[in-house]
């Protein structure tokens, strides 16, 4: 996996908080609970024992993960983008034709997307339907369900 991950400078900062909080207050604790169940003796039953190791090793693997992300991300400053077109970081207001529904979306980088709050990963399937578009374009999105389509209302970028 050699892809760059695109975040905003907010978004890696978060991430590296994330690392550092789990390698400083998670593991930790873990490392303990090794060092304990180690000096009960007989490691071959000790369910302790392999339960702190299979603990610790989900952990590492997560910060495996997070640690990957930070080392391919691409800071990319939303106030820099072409303000008149849908890009990373562009919060955009559609109109979905089926219903006349007004949905507002922010397309945001690895670790920032949170659905309820209308943030969407830039690389999902939704937001490249939007990427590219300007204001009066119609945003043609193919699911399982069908297609629907989005007219594009208002580009900002806001931060």
């Amino acid at each position: 996996m050699n892809d760059l991950v695109p975040m905003t400078r907010e978004g890696y900062a978060r991430l590296k908080k994330e690392i550092e909080r789990m390698e400083n207050e998670e593991m930790p604790p873990i490392i303990e609970r090794i060092a304990i169940a180690r000096e009960e003796g007989d490691l071959r039953e000790n369910a302790e024992y392999h339960g702190a190791r299979e603990s610790l090793a989900l952990l590492k693997a997560k910060i495996d993960d997070l640690k990957d992300r930070a080392s391919r991300a691409q800071i990319i400053d939303p106030s820099e983008m072409p303000q008149d077109e849908v890009r990373f970081g562009a919060t955009v207001v559609v109109k979905r034709a089926k219903d006349k529904k007004e949905l507002t979306y922010t397309l945001v980088g690895a670790g920032e997307e949170d659905f309820d709050a209308g943030k969407i990963l830039c690389s999902c399937p939704l937001a490249k339907t939007f990427l590219g578009k300007k204001v009066g374009d119609v945003a043609e999105f193919k699911s399982a369900r069908g297609v629907q389509k989005f007219e594009i209302l208002k580009i900002s970028y806001e931060l």
